[in-house]
Protein backbone atom coordinates (compact mmCIF):
# COMPACT_ATOMS: atom_id res chain seq x y z
CA UNK A 1 0.00 0.00 0.00
CA UNK A 2 1.32 3.57 -1.18
CA UNK A 3 0.67 6.76 1.12
CA UNK A 4 -0.10 10.16 -0.36
CA UNK A 5 3.08 12.07 -1.12
CA UNK A 6 3.14 15.90 -0.56
CA UNK A 7 1.35 18.20 -3.32
CA UNK A 8 3.68 20.84 -5.55
CA UNK A 9 1.75 23.09 -7.19
CA UNK A 10 3.91 26.29 -7.12
CA UNK A 11 4.68 26.00 -10.84
CA UNK A 12 1.22 25.60 -11.57
CA UNK A 13 -0.26 28.19 -9.75
CA UNK A 14 1.37 30.64 -12.24
CA UNK A 15 -0.12 29.07 -15.57
CA UNK A 16 -3.71 28.73 -13.91
CA UNK A 17 -3.82 32.31 -13.29
CA UNK A 18 -2.47 33.13 -17.11
CA UNK A 19 -5.16 30.99 -18.22
CA UNK A 20 -7.95 33.14 -16.33
CA UNK A 21 -6.45 36.34 -17.33
CA UNK A 22 -7.13 34.75 -21.30
CA UNK A 23 -10.69 34.05 -20.43
CA UNK A 24 -11.51 37.23 -19.01
CA UNK A 25 -10.00 39.41 -21.31
CA UNK A 26 -12.30 37.14 -23.74
CA UNK A 27 -15.80 37.66 -21.93
CA UNK A 28 -18.24 39.89 -23.23
CA UNK A 29 -20.39 42.57 -21.09
CA UNK A 30 -23.14 40.17 -20.73
CA UNK A 31 -20.81 37.30 -19.81
CA UNK A 32 -19.23 39.52 -16.56
CA UNK A 33 -23.17 39.66 -15.35
CA UNK A 34 -23.81 36.06 -16.28
CA UNK A 35 -24.82 33.75 -12.88
CA UNK A 36 -22.43 31.45 -11.95
CA UNK A 37 -22.89 28.04 -9.81
CA UNK A 38 -22.47 30.11 -6.61
CA UNK A 39 -25.81 31.57 -5.79
CA UNK A 40 -25.26 35.18 -4.66
CA UNK A 41 -22.42 35.44 -7.38
CA UNK A 42 -21.80 36.60 -11.11
CA UNK A 43 -19.16 36.27 -12.82
CA UNK A 44 -18.04 39.67 -12.09
CA UNK A 45 -18.28 38.88 -8.23
CA UNK A 46 -16.11 35.46 -8.41
CA UNK A 47 -13.15 37.32 -10.39
CA UNK A 48 -13.38 40.04 -7.30
CA UNK A 49 -13.04 37.18 -4.91
CA UNK A 50 -10.48 35.70 -6.86
CA UNK A 51 -8.38 39.39 -6.60
CA UNK A 52 -9.34 39.17 -2.74
CA UNK A 53 -7.39 36.21 -1.91
CA UNK A 54 -4.42 37.50 -4.06
CA UNK A 55 -4.13 40.50 -2.12
CA UNK A 56 -5.44 39.28 1.10
CA UNK A 57 -2.50 36.83 1.12
CA UNK A 58 0.19 39.48 0.72
CA UNK A 59 -1.02 41.75 3.64
CA UNK A 60 -1.47 39.20 5.64
CA UNK A 61 1.17 36.80 5.12
CA UNK A 62 3.94 38.56 3.29
CA UNK A 63 3.04 41.99 5.07
CA UNK A 64 1.77 40.80 8.06
CA UNK A 65 -1.19 43.14 8.50
CA UNK A 66 -4.04 41.66 9.44
CA UNK A 67 -6.61 44.65 8.98
CA UNK A 68 -10.12 42.73 9.79
CA UNK A 69 -9.34 40.18 12.83
CA UNK A 70 -11.81 37.98 13.72
CA UNK A 71 -13.22 38.24 16.98
CA UNK A 72 -15.62 35.68 19.30
CA UNK A 73 -14.15 32.35 16.87
CA UNK A 74 -15.58 29.58 18.81
CA UNK A 75 -16.42 27.35 16.44
CA UNK A 76 -16.09 25.93 12.92
CA UNK A 77 -19.26 27.86 11.89
CA UNK A 78 -18.30 30.99 13.42
CA UNK A 79 -14.86 31.22 10.92
CA UNK A 80 -17.57 30.34 8.01
CA UNK A 81 -19.70 33.30 9.14
CA UNK A 82 -16.68 35.62 9.79
CA UNK A 83 -15.25 34.68 6.00
CA UNK A 84 -18.37 35.13 4.39
CA UNK A 85 -19.12 38.65 5.42
CA UNK A 86 -15.46 39.60 4.80
CA UNK A 87 -16.34 38.08 0.80
CA UNK A 88 -19.89 39.71 0.54
CA UNK A 89 -18.41 43.48 1.90
CA UNK A 90 -15.52 42.81 -0.60
CA UNK A 91 -17.51 41.70 -3.52
CA UNK A 92 -20.22 44.87 -2.24
CA UNK A 93 -17.22 47.50 -2.36
CA UNK A 94 -15.75 46.70 -5.52
CA UNK A 95 -19.25 46.67 -7.82
CA UNK A 96 -17.86 49.93 -8.90
CA UNK A 97 -15.11 48.33 -10.72
CA UNK A 98 -14.68 47.81 -14.28
CA UNK A 99 -13.64 44.63 -15.58
CA UNK A 100 -10.57 46.02 -17.48
CA UNK A 101 -9.60 47.42 -13.66
CA UNK A 102 -10.31 44.19 -12.21
CA UNK A 103 -8.22 42.24 -14.94
CA UNK A 104 -5.46 44.58 -14.49
CA UNK A 105 -5.63 44.02 -10.81
CA UNK A 106 -5.43 40.57 -10.83
CA UNK A 107 -2.30 40.33 -12.95
CA UNK A 108 -0.27 42.87 -10.66
CA UNK A 109 -1.51 41.06 -7.44
CA UNK A 110 -0.88 37.84 -8.97
CA UNK A 111 2.32 37.82 -10.12
CA UNK A 112 3.28 39.41 -6.04
CA UNK A 113 1.11 36.45 -4.95
CA UNK A 114 2.88 33.54 -7.14
CA UNK A 115 6.82 35.66 -6.28
CA UNK A 116 5.63 35.27 -2.21
CA UNK A 117 4.42 31.35 -2.17
CA UNK A 118 7.80 31.09 -4.00
CA UNK A 119 9.77 32.37 -1.32
CA UNK A 120 8.05 29.74 0.98
CA UNK A 121 10.02 26.77 2.52
CA UNK A 122 7.49 24.45 1.79
CA UNK A 123 8.11 22.18 5.10
CA UNK A 124 7.47 25.00 7.54
CA UNK A 125 4.33 25.70 9.89
CA UNK A 126 1.62 27.90 7.41
CA UNK A 127 0.57 30.64 8.89
CA UNK A 128 -3.47 28.89 8.47
CA UNK A 129 -4.16 25.43 9.09
CA UNK A 130 -6.28 23.63 6.58
CA UNK A 131 -9.83 23.47 8.63
CA UNK A 132 -11.76 21.31 5.79
CA UNK A 133 -8.82 18.82 6.30
CA UNK A 134 -9.49 18.73 10.28
CA UNK A 135 -5.47 19.94 10.29
CA UNK A 136 -5.08 22.43 13.11
CA UNK A 137 -1.85 22.92 12.30
CA UNK A 138 -0.48 22.59 8.29
CA UNK A 139 2.48 22.41 6.48
CA UNK A 140 2.79 25.19 3.39
CA UNK A 141 2.75 22.65 1.01
CA UNK A 142 -0.28 21.89 1.97
CA UNK A 143 -2.04 25.31 2.48
CA UNK A 144 -0.44 26.08 -0.91
CA UNK A 145 -2.01 23.26 -2.65
CA UNK A 146 -5.26 24.71 -0.47
CA UNK A 147 -4.73 28.06 -2.48
CA UNK A 148 -4.55 26.05 -5.63
CA UNK A 149 -8.15 24.46 -5.15
CA UNK A 150 -9.44 27.98 -4.17
CA UNK A 151 -8.13 28.98 -7.49
CA UNK A 152 -9.00 26.06 -9.94
CA UNK A 153 -12.25 25.92 -8.67
CA UNK A 154 -13.69 29.79 -9.07
CA UNK A 155 -12.41 30.02 -12.33
CA UNK A 156 -13.76 26.56 -12.83
CA UNK A 157 -17.15 28.20 -11.64
CA UNK A 158 -16.32 31.06 -14.24
CA UNK A 159 -15.59 28.78 -16.78
CA UNK A 160 -19.37 26.85 -16.10
CA UNK A 161 -21.23 30.06 -16.25
CA UNK A 162 -19.39 31.25 -19.70
CA UNK A 163 -19.83 27.55 -21.50
CA UNK A 164 -15.74 27.14 -21.46
CA UNK A 165 -15.70 24.26 -18.60
CA UNK A 166 -13.89 21.98 -20.52
CA UNK A 167 -10.04 23.18 -20.74
CA UNK A 168 -9.40 23.06 -16.08
CA UNK A 169 -10.90 19.12 -16.49
CA UNK A 170 -7.76 18.42 -18.12
CA UNK A 171 -6.02 15.84 -16.06
CA UNK A 172 -2.50 18.75 -15.66
CA UNK A 173 -5.22 21.07 -14.06
CA UNK A 174 -7.52 18.82 -12.45
CA UNK A 175 -5.94 16.25 -10.69
CA UNK A 176 -4.35 18.53 -8.37
CA UNK A 177 -7.57 20.05 -7.71
CA UNK A 178 -8.72 16.54 -6.89
CA UNK A 179 -5.31 15.23 -5.08
CA UNK A 180 -5.94 18.31 -2.21
CA UNK A 181 -10.00 17.71 -1.90
CA UNK A 182 -9.39 14.27 -1.06
CA UNK A 183 -7.28 14.73 1.80
CA UNK A 184 -10.47 15.39 3.50
CA UNK A 185 -11.30 12.05 3.18
CA UNK A 186 -10.30 10.84 6.37
CA UNK A 187 -11.67 13.78 9.07
CA UNK A 188 -14.72 13.54 7.17
CA UNK A 189 -14.86 10.00 7.55
CA UNK A 190 -13.90 9.58 11.00
CA UNK A 191 -17.30 9.18 12.40
CA UNK A 192 -18.27 6.53 9.51
CA UNK A 193 -17.94 3.14 11.28
CA UNK A 194 -15.63 0.65 10.28
CA UNK A 195 -14.60 -3.16 10.65
CA UNK A 196 -10.75 -3.99 10.49
CA UNK A 197 -9.22 -4.00 7.00
CA UNK A 198 -12.29 -2.48 5.23
CA UNK A 199 -11.17 -0.62 1.90
CA UNK A 200 -13.22 1.98 0.20
CA UNK A 201 -12.06 2.68 -3.28
CA UNK A 202 -13.18 6.23 -5.02
CA UNK A 203 -12.63 6.42 -8.45
CA UNK A 204 -12.86 9.77 -10.35
CA UNK A 205 -13.83 9.39 -14.25
CA UNK A 206 -12.51 12.20 -16.87
CA UNK A 207 -9.98 11.38 -20.05
CA UNK A 208 -8.12 9.26 -17.51
CA UNK A 209 -8.91 8.09 -14.32
CA UNK A 210 -7.31 8.91 -11.05
CA UNK A 211 -8.34 6.10 -8.03
CA UNK A 212 -7.65 7.10 -3.51
CA UNK A 213 -8.49 4.68 -1.12
CA UNK A 214 -9.81 4.98 2.64
CA UNK A 215 -8.59 1.57 4.87
CA UNK A 216 -9.66 1.06 7.91
CA UNK A 217 -7.35 0.30 10.78
CA UNK A 218 -8.11 2.12 14.14
CA UNK A 219 -9.62 4.69 11.71
CA UNK A 220 -9.48 5.79 8.60
CA UNK A 221 -6.45 6.21 6.32
CA UNK A 222 -6.06 7.51 3.03
CA UNK A 223 -3.85 5.46 0.13
CA UNK A 224 -3.00 5.88 -3.25
CA UNK A 225 -2.87 2.45 -4.15
CA UNK A 226 -3.70 -1.19 -1.92
CA UNK A 227 -3.84 -4.51 -3.21
CA UNK A 228 -6.80 -5.74 -2.19
CA UNK A 229 -10.89 -5.97 -2.88
CA UNK A 230 -12.83 -2.42 -1.49
CA UNK A 231 -15.87 -3.02 0.18
CA UNK A 232 -17.15 -0.29 -1.87
CA UNK A 233 -15.96 1.47 -4.95
CA UNK A 234 -17.47 4.98 -5.45
CA UNK A 235 -17.52 5.70 -9.71
CA UNK A 236 -17.27 10.19 -10.14
CA UNK A 237 -17.31 11.83 -12.78
CA UNK A 238 -14.95 14.67 -13.52
CA UNK A 239 -17.24 17.43 -13.99
CA UNK A 240 -19.65 16.15 -11.15
CA UNK A 241 -16.73 15.79 -8.34
CA UNK A 242 -15.59 19.59 -8.15
CA UNK A 243 -19.63 20.26 -7.69
CA UNK A 244 -19.52 18.29 -4.78
CA UNK A 245 -17.18 19.17 -3.03
CA UNK A 246 -17.61 23.11 -3.59
CA UNK A 247 -21.59 22.62 -2.82
CA UNK A 248 -22.38 23.23 -5.98
CA UNK A 249 -25.25 20.53 -6.46
CA UNK A 250 -27.44 18.35 -3.89
CA UNK A 251 -26.53 15.33 -2.58
CA UNK A 252 -29.51 13.95 -4.40
CA UNK A 253 -27.96 15.25 -6.85
CA UNK A 254 -24.35 13.63 -6.49
CA UNK A 255 -25.73 10.25 -5.76
CA UNK A 256 -27.76 9.93 -8.93
CA UNK A 257 -24.88 11.21 -10.90
CA UNK A 258 -22.66 8.91 -9.72
CA UNK A 259 -22.21 5.14 -9.18
CA UNK A 260 -22.10 2.92 -5.75
CA UNK A 261 -20.20 -0.81 -6.44
CA UNK A 262 -20.83 -2.79 -2.69
CA UNK A 263 -21.60 -1.64 0.47
CA UNK A 264 -23.55 1.92 -0.45
CA UNK A 265 -23.19 2.77 3.71
CA UNK A 266 -19.70 3.40 2.98
CA UNK A 267 -19.37 4.81 -0.42
CA UNK A 268 -21.96 7.62 0.21
CA UNK A 269 -20.39 9.35 2.59
CA UNK A 270 -18.62 11.43 -0.03
CA UNK A 271 -21.48 13.02 -1.12
CA UNK A 272 -21.69 15.60 1.83
CA UNK A 273 -17.98 16.41 1.77
CA UNK A 274 -16.80 19.85 1.33
CA UNK A 275 -13.46 20.98 0.53
CA UNK A 276 -13.57 24.89 1.38
CA UNK A 277 -14.59 27.07 3.66
CA UNK A 278 -18.22 26.96 3.20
Amino acid sequence: MNKPEKINVIALIPELDKKLFKLLEGLSAEDWEKQTIAPKWKVKDVAVHLLDGNLRTLSMLRDEYYGEKPENINSYQDLIDFLNRLNADWVKATKRLSPKVIIDLLKSSGKEYCDFLATLNLNDKAEFSVAWAGENESKNWFHIAREYTEKWHHQQQIRLAVGDEQKLLEAKWYLPYLDTSVRALPHHYRNVKGEAKDLIKFTFIGKTEKSWFLYYENGWELLTSINAKPKSEVRIGFEHAWKIFTKGMTRKEAIESSEIIGEKRLGEKIFDMIAVLA
